[in-house]
């Protein structure tokens, strides 16, 4: 896995992301629904926290939620995302995190399908795409099995 986690400061990270993927992940933000990167991106592959790359959800999981944003039934690996209390906005919600760069990366909601019945709804802007057939070559050859 491409290993360029360094527990970057405000100032690295406010370089090499754009000011939307910035404000979201850092700040909480929450990018428009139905115009962001990956609302109704449909290709094979994992998504990967922005800032860290770990490993967060796989394309298997990804439903249209009719939300305009990307949706997920489950995590990739549930200890790299963490779920706290948010309570912006007047309103009670479940946020998710990454664990590893405290990534704010959208809420979690029980409306979803499944057994579970979870509705990962994650801000395009908090992830990067790693295609199918990429996943080795950059460092994400064990999870190639996701799609055997």
């Amino acid at each position: 896995m491409e290993e360029h986690w360094k527990n970057n400061d405000k100032a690295d990270l406010q370089k090499s992301l754009t000011p939307m993927q910035y404000e979201v992940t850092q700040n909480n933000g929450t990018e428009p629904p139905f115009r962001n990167e990956f609302w109704d991106h449909e290709e094979e592959g994992i998504y990967v926290d922005i800032v860290s790359g770990k490993p967060l959800f796989s394309s298997r999981d990804k439903y249209d939620a009719g939300c305009g944003w990307p949706s997920f039934t489950k995590p990739i690996e549930d200890l790299e995302v963490i779920e706290k209390m948010d309570t912006t906005h007047g309103m009670v919600r479940t946020e998710v995190r990454s664990k590893t760069a405290d990534s704010h990366l959208g809420h979690v909601f029980d409306d979803g399908p499944g057994p579970n019945g979870l509705r990962y709804c994650i801000n395009s802007a908090a992830l990067k795409f790693i295609p199918k057939g990429e996943l080795a070559k950059q460092g994400y050859a064990k999870y190639e099995k996701l799609f055997s």
